[in-house]
């Protein structure tokens, strides 16, 4: 249908639409969209908030686990040192689960803003891109959920005996939220090596050639989120990324492969062949 329309001359509705709104059209259309997203941040902030209790009891599992190795429960708490924040906390939380809690409506808003200014093609690539994205960023997530623990578990033993462990309430939070977050984003870069391959600015066999030093920033990167002690995590972390490396690496190839073979009918095609 696409090709037919092509040929007439036409062009797509999606592209029609886009050039016959105003700026102060998009602008509404912006607001709109906005506001659609907004209400549905807080509609997850709304369900996250009851949650609040259990991820609490989540996140501390580390800090309880110490407190059981060292046998001075009194001596290892969540700490809250001010009025308010037991509300402040659950607020943090209740944000960062909302954001995932609406992420697809808050991304179809995003999508659906932008769709009408984009080519077939590249509404595929970009469908593709956040197809495989967020199952990876969540899988990211997953695996720095499980290296957390170690990670706390391992510096508290750096603590001596005779000092009591009093875990601030803002700092413990923003630790993990940052660990998972640069891991869940560690696990994304993947998908933008493909994507520049596809943007033409990166080739498959440059990607692969390039293995030693994407190795070793992958150990540097793993040696500093874990720590130095934690050779499992640190292993687990890297092990990880390699083979998410090596698999952009072979989905550049394939694509490259699939461009010649196409470049190559086409010179046939025209009789260059």
């Amino acid at each position: 249908m696409a090709t037919a329309e092509s040929s007439r001359g036409e062009e797509p509705e999606g592209s029609r639409r886009d050039k016959r709104m105003t700026l102060a059209q998009h602008l509404v259309e912006l607001r709109r969209r906005l506001l659609i997203a907004v209400l549905a941040l807080v509609v997850g902030m709304v369900i996250a908030f009851l949650v609040t209790d259990f991820v609490i009891r989540m996140l501390t599992v580390p800090i309880q686990a110490i407190a059981d190795a060292r046998g001075q429960t009194g001596d290892v708490q969540l700490m809250f040192n001010t009025v308010t924040s037991g509300f402040d906390l659950r607020m943090r939380i209740a944000f960062a689960i909302g954001i995932v809690i609406s992420a697809p409506v808050w991304i179809w808003q995003i999508w659906a803003f932008l769709m009408p200014g984009l080519k077939r093609k590249e509404i595929q690539y970009t469908i593709g891109f956040m197809a495989s994205a967020i199952p990876l960023f969540f899988g990211g997530v997953v695996t720095g959920w499980f290296v957390m623990p170690h990670i706390i578990e391992l510096m508290a033993q750096f603590v001596p005996e005779q000092g009591a462990l009093f875990y601030q309430y803002d700092y413990y939070y923003d630790f993990i939220i940052k660990l998972l977050i640069v891991v869940g984003v560690a696990f994304v870069l993947p998908v933008f090596l493909v994507a520049l391959n596809l943007a033409g600015i990166v080739s498959g066999k440059g990607i692969l050639k390039g293995w030693r030093v994407a190795v070793l920033v992958i150990v540097v990167f793993a040696a500093t989120a874990t720590p130095a002690a934690d050779i499992v995590s640190m292993l687990l972390l890297g092990g990880v990324l390699v083979v998410l490396y090596l698999a952009a690496a072979g989905v550049s190839l394939l694509f490259d492969w699939r461009k010649a073979r196409r470049e190559r009918a086409l010179l046939a095609s025209e009789g260059v062949a």
